[in-house]
């Protein structure tokens, strides 16, 4: 009886044989969607999710090097220091500022929309001791990363500014950046010479020019809105996907040599 159960189970292990090589596409294929679907989750966040990275990935240098690599090649690169001005401006609460950018947005549908921008600013630096390297900052834009101020009404509470056609109950906030004088901050950018052979960090190499007055993680959580549902999300996705590619590489590898 066990010889005629050998014989009759005799095929499917030929079978197996042959689906064998099958096997590693399983997690391969499995791993690539769990990439996709990350990469997908943090390209949610538009243009912070590029800062954010760049604030993670870019190497640091002192001010010193930056300013000795403004006449070299273009490098894109991470400088740190306190923040300095010749001339200030202060805000409601009497800090010295060097820049401040108000916007006025409307809501349409699930994103806030620009009508009005405005910019206050005086030329600044960053510096580190003795040594100072001016930020370009008629280039800031989404790389300013800073806790704004903000404050949201209706249309109808500013009818004489709104796009024509607004609707009066239409959402309306106003966003309000700025940068101090008594901070420090992290600035990423390409260091170059301006027009009077100064080095100065600048946007360039296709990337933005970035600021931030917080810790990095703290700039983390004011790119992500303070949430934590998404980027959760997204490094288990990702986690997932790179463990899976791995799998399914050992099982190709030793499907190979057997």
């Amino acid at each position: 009886m066990s010889w005629r159960f050998l014989r009759a189970f005799s095929c499917p292990a030929r079978i197996i044989a042959a689906v064998s090589p099958l096997v590693p596409l399983v997690p391969l294929i499995a791993g690539f969607v769990a990439l996709v679907v990350g990469a997908l989750v943090l390209r949610t966040y538009g243009p912070n999710y590029r800062v954010g990275r760049l604030l993670a990935s870019t190497p640091e240098v002192s001010v010193a090097e930056a300013r000795g690599l403004a006449s070299g090649p273009p490098r894109y690169v991470r400088v740190s220091g306190r923040i300095d001005a010749e001339d200030e401006f202060e805000d409601d609460a009497h800090r010295p500022l060097v820049f401040r950018r108000t916007r006025l947005q409307v809501r349409r549908e699930a994103e806030w929309v620009t009508f009005e921008d405005g910019r206050e600013r005086v030329r600044f630096e960053i510096r580190d001791g003795l040594e100072g390297i001016i930020v370009d900052d008629a280039t800031l834009d989404s790389g300013l990363v800073v806790v704004p101020r903000e404050s949201v009404g209706t249309a109808a509470d500013v009818a004489d500014r709104v796009p024509p056609g607004t609707p009066a109950d239409a959402a309306v906030r106003l966003r309000v950046e700025q940068i101090s004088s008594v901070e420090h901050a992290i600035v990423l950018g390409v260091p170059s010479l301006n027009e009077s052979g100064e080095p100065r960090l600048s946007a360039g190499l296709g990337r933005p020019l970035v600021l931030t007055t917080l810790e990095r993680a703290e700039a983390m959580r004011v790119l992500t809105d303070g949430g934590s549902r998404r980027p959760l999300i997204a490094a288990a996705c990702l986690a997932a996907g790179l463990g899976l590619v791995v799998i399914g590489g050992l099982l190709a590898a030793i499907g190979a040599v057997s």
